[in-house]
């Protein structure tokens, strides 16, 4: 059976210092996989993994479901996930060992995010001898990356320190990047939308990207201007769905860059005894432009492999927009307290109510007779399970998507407790094509979740 494409799946719409991948149309798809129609996911959709990150746990009581299998409940805190409970997978009992102190000390916070992805004990050190291990993500990257115009995409919503000592001793690289290419090189995530969308739609080359960049700033312009051309002569070329699809998707487009805009130009107000952090002034609108540069990313196959640090591991960060001025770090540390724990469970509310955001731009976006959500395994979770005692067992982990029906989503499993995190990643990156035999501390893949791999 014929694998012929009528056009590329790499078509770019090119302009000064701009390139605009396009999303998968039905024209760059071999006719056995539009003859499929009536199936579900087919071959010709590439399969996405993403890792999303949220720090010093949950507080459990009001995370885990009592229920296991595919009638589970949604406890307070998974309730904003209610329209999604067929597109997710929650899994209990996840272990990262590697996040404790092992004759270590202090430092609970810097381990957890350094373990997270690698599954290695990093060093405890705040000097420039860092060491962890290659994360999940770079390998995975360093597989398919090639395939894709960006190998990798990291993103994270805290710019934060670099250097220096920011846990008991530990380096504060090991809180603020979740990706490490090597044992010894973290990867400094994007935390600005607008270089975030300016890195995917730009050229690769920097110079004439800023020079893009500069011109469309002064002359109030969209990115699409620069591709106008090409898209009006590509559309010329299009069935009437892909045409539909096209205008769709460049609307899209458009919208998140007037938003990047409108928060640049009219920031949140912080109320009156509340200490703003040194970051993007709307924290709600910062997540949701970076779940959607994602989504746009993950669309156009411009990457397959994504991080994203919702808020770093150790995080103080006030909640004035939902009515917490109290930090969530220090909330974390609730001692029982009841009334703290009832704002800490209001802020993990708070971020899957954002997790919940992206799971609906990814489900808007149609893939063949499915969406990108199913062609997709996004990793929810922390290093840390309960704050108050620095415990990084039974995890807080749910995975989002089918990776193309791979896993059955609609669960609460309930694997064998202390049962390694990488376990679960040694099979999400076979699904996207990446068998390996060993992430960090693992012993095995979660072969009763994952029916098949690729």
């Amino acid at each position: 059976m014929s694998n012929h494409w009528s056009m590329p799946r790499r078509t770019f719409l090119r302009g000064l210092g701009t390139v605009v991948a396009l999303p998968v149309l039905d024209a760059m798809l071999p006719l056995r996989a539009l003859a499929a129609a009536g199936g579900e996911t087919t071959d010709a959709f590439p399969k996405r993994v993403a890792w999303l990150y949220v720090p010093q746990g949950k507080n459990m009581a009001d995370w885990t479901p009592q229920v296991v299998g595919e009638n589970f409940d949604l406890p307070m805190i998974l309730e904003p996930l209610k329209d999604y409970r067929k597109d997710f997978t929650v899994i209990t009992g996840l272990a990262n060992a590697q996040g404790n102190s092992l004759g270590d000390g202090g430092g609970d916070h810097a381990r957890a995010s350094a373990s997270y992805l690698t599954g290695c004990h990093p060093r405890k050190t705040a000097g420039a001898d860092i060491k962890a291990g290659i994360s999940v993500d770079q390998i995975a990257a360093n597989k398919i990356g090639r395939e894709t115009r960006l190998p990798s995409l990291e993103l994270s919503c805290d710019g934060g320190q670099r250097a220096g000592s920011c846990d008991s001793g530990y380096s504060c690289a090991y809180q603020f990047n979740l990706s490490w290419k090597s044992e010894t090189m973290p990867v400094n995530p994007e935390v600005d939308p607008r270089a975030a969308f300016e890195r995917l739609f730009g050229n690769g080359d920097s110079a004439r990207s800023k020079e893009a960049s500069a011109k469309r700033a002064l002359y109030n312009r969209s990115v699409l201007d620069f591709v106008f051309d090409d898209a009006k002569r590509l559309g010329g070329t299009l069935g009437a769905t892909d045409r539909r699809k096209l205008d769709e998707y460049l609307t899209a487009v458009r919208e998140i860059e007037q938003r990047i805009e409108r928060a640049e130009k009219f920031p949140a107000k912080v109320p009156a005894g509340v200490v703003a952090p040194e970051m993007f002034e709307n924290y709600e609108e910062q997540l949701r432009l970076m779940f959607d540069i994602m989504t746009l990313a993950f669309q156009t196959d411009s990457t397959r492999i994504s991080t994203f640090i919702m808020a770093h591991d150790g995080s103080n960060r006030p909640y004035p927009f939902i009515g917490i001025k109290d930090g969530h770090h220090d909330l974390s540390h609730h001692r029982n307290d009841e009334e703290k724990k009832a704002k800490l469970a209001q802020i993990n509310r708070f971020h899957i109510t954002q997790f919940g955001y992206f799971l609906n731009r990814l489900k808007s976006v149609k893939e063949g007779n499915g969406t990108l959500l199913d062609n997709c395994l996004i990793t929810y979770g922390s290093g840390i399970s309960d704050g108050n005692q620095h415990l990084h067992e039974n995890l807080p982990i749910l995975v989002a998507g089918s990776g193309g029906g791979a896993v059955k989503p609609g669960r609460h499993v309930r694997v064998d407790d202390k049962t390694p995190l990488t376990n679960l990643y040694r099979s999400m990156i076979e699904t996207a094509g990446v068998p390996t035999e060993k992430i960090g501390d693992s012993t095995g893949k979660l072969d009763n979740i994952f029916r098949h791999t690729a």
